[in-house]
């Protein structure tokens, strides 16, 4: 199944070569900009139930709010914005009332208790790619001929990792990598996670089920970026089947593909402003520890903002609410009038804003033409309710951006001290003045 354009889109399954029946099921929705992989689990085909009903729930509850995705692609303001905040509301909304329906079906029949399936989705508004996903399928993104996986599979492998109970080493040998932690209808409520991506000219991405993800894991991720690079999708996901079949066909296979261009065809200038905006912010030091999807998830609560020559950005005990990040050009920090300093590309002023709100000490103005990245507080807190082992991360570097900070006002203020002393005993003390030389330092002894 394919679009009109069969560079762009395509989408194939098969049963592969050990299983009888197929229990995934997928999605395409070229109007909707809807794509979606199910991969069910159960016995006596309780599986394709759960991935069949899922597919379908998700695809009614996203199509209930197509106004809600034209008001953001036609970026309506005022009462009628929509943020992407709230079309990831309404796609975790859409995956846990699919959670609720299934689990709610299991219960009705014994012999499918305890169903479910996993899921991956993309919504495509225009430029942006709205990803949401359950369990390990997974989703990829081919860029520039690099492939990236963008989602992380929820399986008790990477819990283990990221609570740090053991090493690497000994979560390779206790943990399956197939035991999965969270699944659309286990539970009436699935926990799902999202994320967004700005996408550009000659973006693909690929949604796919453990089928075929299993058999190109880590040296061999190149491997399948090339597979996802030959120019016809159709093609693309043919090859794409038959390559999961050559290595064992142990599952069902499941590929859907979604480009955004022609594959190869890129705009240079965005994929260029794309690519600075997440380098400047892995740069920085509160983001530098962060891995590349963590980096991805910060992004999505950033926006640029451009500014003239000499036009204010922050102004002087203004309550500050947001941090800023010169992307291009150069500011002017500036208090009580005095110029201070000049702020280049990949510097920020205004991190305190993002802990509590407190008037600025500054004014900060363009020095020509500049752009700047800002982040919110109110998204800067968000991050930290929903992502626990990011919150942690970006915590602890705050409390060494402001060990730091507090290092650099505590050497300005000992030189303050200095240079205060030294016109203090200048006063007091004058050259030509011998009687006050002999009344202030008394001769010493010897």
């Amino acid at each position: 199944m394919s679009g009109t354009d069969s560079s762009l889109f395509a989408a194939l399954t098969d049963v592969g070569r050990q299983r009888d029946h197929n229990e995934d099921n997928f999605l395409v929705d070229r109007k909707l900009g809807l794509y979606l992989v199910c991969d069910g689990m159960g016995g006596h085909a309780a599986g394709e139930v759960a991935s069949a009903l899922a597919v379908r729930t998700v695809h009614e509850e996203v199509k209930r709010e197509a106004d809600l995705i034209r008001d953001f692609a036609e970026a309506r303001s005022g009462g009628a914005k929509v943020t992407r905040r709230d079309l990831l509301n309404m796609l975790e909304f859409a995956v846990n009332r699919a959670s609720a329906r299934v689990h709610a079906e299991a219960n009705k029949d014994a012999s499918k208790r305890g169903m479910g399936t996993t899921l991956v989705g993309v919504l495509l508004v225009g430029a942006t790619a709205f990803v949401v996903w359950v369990g390990d399928s997974r989703i990829y993104l081919l860029r520039d001929g690099v492939i990236e996986q963008i989602t992380e599979d929820h399986n008790v492998h990477n819990e283990l990792i990221k609570r740090r109970k053991l090493s690497k080493e000994q979560v390779e040998q206790l943990a399956p990598r197939n035991a999965i932690t969270r699944a659309v209808g286990v539970y009436e409520h699935a926990e799902p996670e999202t994320i967004v991506i700005d996408v550009t000219g000659g973006d693909r991405f690929l949604l796919c089920s453990d089928g075929l993800s299993q058999y190109f894991e880590d040296e061999r991720l190149t491997e399948l970026g090339r597979l996802l690079s030959v120019p016809e999708a159709e093609e693309a996901a043919k090859r794409l089947i038959g390559a999961a079949n050559e290595a064992g066909g142990s599952d069902n296979i499941t590929t859907v593909i979604v480009g955004y261009g022609e594959v190869g065809v890129r705009d240079e200038n965005r994929a260029r402003r794309l690519q600075r905006q997440r380098d400047t912010l892995a740069r920085m030091p509160l983001f530098r520890p962060l891995n590349d999807r963590e980096i991805l998830r910060v992004l999505q609560v950033t926006t640029v903002a451009a500014y003239a020559d000499g036009e204010a950005i922050v102004r002087e005990g203004e309550l500050g609410e947001a941090l800023y990040i010169v992307l291009t050009g150069q500011v002017a920090v500036a208090a009580g009038g005095t110029q201070l300093k000049t702020l280049g590309e990949g510097e920020h002023f205004g991190e305190m804003a993002l802990i509590r709100s407190q008037p600025r000490s500054a004014t900060v103005s363009a020095s020509g033409v500049c752009e700047v990245m800002v982040i919110r507080r109110s998204d800067f807190f968000e991050i930290l309710r929903k992502e626990h082992q990011l919150a942690v991360k970006l915590l602890w570097q705050f409390t060494g951006v402001l060990a730091d900070r507090l290092a650099e006002t505590n050497r300005v203020l000992d030189q303050a001290r200095e240079l205060a002393a030294e016109d203090v005993t200048a006063e007091l003390y004058d050259e030509d003045d011998d009687e006050n030389r002999k009344t202030l330092v008394p001769a010493l002894p010897g």
